[in-house]
C-alpha cells in the first residue's frame, strides 16, 4: 500500500464516526510543502483544515522523530498535523494523546479534536495491509550511512564519490545507486558541473526514524550499570576511540539535559575503564529488555567524518550532532525530545543552512 492509498483508507474510516473528510487534490507528496497531504474534516457545521503526515508504522523508537517532525510542520503551516498510519496500539494511542498528537489509522482508531467535538477511539484490531514495499537503496543500511554522512557535512555531496564512501564507511560501489535514489526523491539536486543536497528538517527526521528502526538496534554492543554516573563529566575518554553520544553528548552541546543514561560509542570498551568506574553487566528482564545506566554502541561511520567533527568540536569528545539528535528522539522521552529540538536549532540548523 502506497501513501496515497494509506491516506485515502484512513480518511474513509472517519465516515462511520460521523465525520466527512476531503483530501485536497494535487497536494499529495508536495515536496516544497514537506507534508504528505492537506485535508478538511467536517462534522455538522464545524470544520477544520489539517495537514497529513503518513507513516507506515509508529513505534516507541520512532515516536520522538515523528513528534519532532509534526511539530515543525505545524509551525510551518499554521494548522494541526494529523498522523495517518496503518495501526496504532492502545499504549501508543495514549502516548500520542498525551503528546497532543492527533492520529487516524486504517483500523478505525483515531484521536481528533476541534472546537465542540472530540474523537478518541482505541482498541480496534489491526487490518492486513499486505507485504511491505521493497526499500529503495537510500533506505538500506548502506544508504542510511551515506545519508548520515551527507547530513553531517552537506558539502560532501559535491566531492568525489570515493570521499563520500570513506566518510560514510561503505563500499564505493554502493554510492551511485544511493545518490540516484536521493536524486529521484528530490533530495539531491544535480546541476551542470555540481551537485547539491536539498537539506530539510523533514529529511533529517525521516533519516532519524529510519535509523531508529533499522540501524540503531544493531549498534548496541553492551549495557552496564555503575554505582553512580553523577561524575560522568570527569570520566576519562580516549579521544581516538571513545565518544559520548545520546544524552551526555547533548548535555555537552546544549548545557540543558541531565543525563539519565550514558551512551558511549566505541569499538571496544577498555578493561581499565570498566574497572575504574566499577561497571557491571546489566541483566535482561524476563522480556529480554535491558535497562542500564551505561550503554556501549558501535560506531558505523568513517574515520574521516569523525576526525572532521573532532576538529570542529575541539575538546568535546562527542559523536556528530546529527547522531546525537537521532539518539535523543529514539528514547521517546519528552525531556530528550525537547533537548533534541534545542540541539537542532542551536547546532544542526546552521550546518544545514545554505552558505
Amino acid at each position: 500500500m502506497n501513501e496515497t492509498n494509506l491516506i485515502a483508507d484512513a480518511m474513509a474510516v472517519l465516515t462511520p464516526l460521523g465525520l466527512k473528510a476531503t483530501v485536497q487534490k494535487g497536494n499529495l507528496r508536495a515536496k516544497a510543502r514537506e507534508v504528505d497531504a492537506f485535508a478538511r474534516i467536517a462534522k455538522g457545521k464545524t470544520q477544520i483544515d489539517i495537514a497529513i503526515e503518513a507513516k507506515r508504522t509508529v513505534t516507541p523508537a520512532t515516536l520522538g522523530a515523528i513528534l519532532a517532525q509534526t511539530k515543525a510542520q505545524t509551525t510551518a503551516h499554521g494548522k494541526p498535523v494529523v498522523l495517518v498510519t496503518d495501526y496504532v496500539t492502545p499504549p501508543m494511542a495514549e502516548r500520542l494523546r498525551e503528546a497532543g498528537q492527533q492520529f487516524i489509522d486504517i483500523a478505525g482508531n483515531a484521536y481528533l479534536e476541534a472546537p465542540g467535538w472530540l474523537v478518541y477511539v482505541v482498541g480496534r484490531k489491526a487490518v492486513p495491509t499486505g507485504a511491505p514495499a521493497h526499500a529503495a537503496k537510500a533506505g538500506t543500511p548502506a544508504g542510511l550511512k551515506v545519508l548520515f554522512a551527507l547530513l553531517c557535512d552537506p558539502e560532501l555531496i559535491d566531492r568525489p564519490q570515493r570521499d563520500i564512501a570513506l566518510e560514510a564507511n561503505v563500499a564505493l560501489g554502493a554510492i551511485p545507486s544511493v545518490l540516484n535514489d536521493l536524486r529521484d526523491q528530490g533530495h539531491v539536486l544535480v546541476m551542470p558541473g555540481t551537485r547539491r543536497l536539498n537539506v530539510t528538517k523533514r529529511l533529517l527526521d525521516e533519516w532519524a526514524m529510519a535509523y531508529a528502526r533499522i540501524m540503531r538496534p544493531k549498534t548496541l554492543a553492551a549495557a552496564y550499570n555503575a554505582p553512580t554516573i553523577a561524575d560522568w563529566k570527569a570520566w576519562a575518554m580516549d579521544p581516538d576511540g571513545m565518544w559520548w553520544g545520546g544524552e551526555p553528548a547533548a548535555a555537552i552541546m546544549t548545557n540543558y539535559l541531565r543525563p539519565g543514561v550514558l551512551t558511549i560509542y566505541t569499538e571496544k570498551l577498555p578493561a581499565k575503564f570498566i574497572h575504574e568506574h566499577r561497571l557491571t553487566k546489566a541483566p535482561n528482564d524476563h522480556r529480554g529488555r535491558v535497562e542500564a545506566m551505561v550503554e556501549i554502541r558501535k560506531p558505523f561511520w568513517g574515520t574521516p567524518l569523525q576526525q572532521q567533527h573532532d576538529i570542529m568540536a575541539g575538546p568535546a569528545v562527542t559523536v556528530p550532532p546529527v547522531l546525537v539528535y537521532a539518539d535523543l528522539l529514539a528514547t521517546g522521552d519528552a525531556r530528550c525530545i525537547e533537548t533534541a529540538e534545542i540541539l537542532y536549532a542551536k547546532t544542526i540548523a546552521p550546518i544545514h543552512t545554505p552558505r
